[in-house]
């Protein structure tokens, strides 16, 4: 967060990299809405509001170019994101495009490291969604629509953030997989965590899809937000209580109170 001039800002930075975040064949509007979307869920994590954004973007075929600012242009109104200015780069090949999101802070912000032993670990909305509507892509196969949206149009939970950031111990969203952001909140607040599978929230869609529950709290993409709350907690926006936090020692990370083996993939890693 930073200060300046009596305002406190929450800026964040994330970029978008063809064939690692999105498909070559994904439409360019999505893209677009996707770039926006993530950026704005890490603004919704720390309960501010959107007030600008700045794009880099790199230029290639006109025809998609065009495409994409269509798409940019309709995200931006729909979450009401004035664009402040930005820069192009040429690429001889692929894509690559980064977004810097301006966030107006309340009162209170809250950070990861909050959480305390005998907190609540909640989790807004539904996880997999993304995961499977990727796999539907990636492979050629049709699915419900829903699937296929949250891979390529998440939606920020920016109303869920700002009702939820005065009232929470800690909060982020969930980006990289359930079960390594989990753990990530847990060492950032000297705390071990258990997460309860039989808790966790999935559609009906990605059960009638035939979605691997394992599978999605380890793939990521679904940004609804992570928060831990005291015992007792009443959510003010709709969400799950997914586990427990507890006192610090190994293992950090529990999964239906059995250890996770440090070998087993948690989520995605920036490398």
């Amino acid at each position: 967060m930073l200060e300046l001039g009596g305002a406190r800002l929450v800026l964040t930075h994330d970029m978008l990299v063809e064939g690692v975040h999105f498909l070559a064949s994904d439409p360019p509007g999505d893209v677009a809405w996707k770039l926006v979307a993530v950026n704005l869920s890490d603004l919704a994590a720390k309960g501010a509001r959107p007030v600008g954004a700045l794009l880099g973007y790199s230029l290639g075929e006109s025809d998609w170019d065009s495409a994409f600012a269509r798409g940019l242009r309709e995200v931006l109104e729909a979450f009401g994101v004035p664009l402040l200015g930005g820069d192009t780069v040429l690429m001889p090949e692929g894509r690559a495009f980064g977004l810097t999101a301006i966030g107006e802070a309340q009162e209170r912000v809250p950070s990861r490291s909050g959480a305390e032993s005998g907190d609540g670990l909640w989790v807004t909305g539904t996880i997999g969604d993304a995961m499977l509507g990727h796999a539907l892509l990636a492979e050629g196969r049709h699915g419900p629509a829903s699937l296929i949206a949250a891979y390529r149009r998440p939606q920020p939970r920016l109303s869920e953030g700002a009702a939820l950031a005065p009232v929470v111990h800690a909060m982020m969203d969930v980006s990289d997989g359930l079960l390594l952001d989990a753990l990530r909140m847990a060492e950032a607040s000297g705390c071990s965590v258990d997460v309860d599978s039989a808790s966790l929230p999935f559609s009906a869609d990605f059960d009638a899809a035939g979605g691997d529950r394992r599978a999605a709290l380890a793939w990521g993409d679904d940004y609804e937000l992570l928060f831990a709350a005291p015992p007792g907690f009443e959510p003010p926006v709709p969400a799950t209580q997914v586990g427990r936090f507890g006192p610090p020692g190994e293992p950090l990370l529990r999964l239906d109170g059995a250890p996770v083996p440090p070998s087993e993939r948690l989520g995605w890693e920036h490398r």
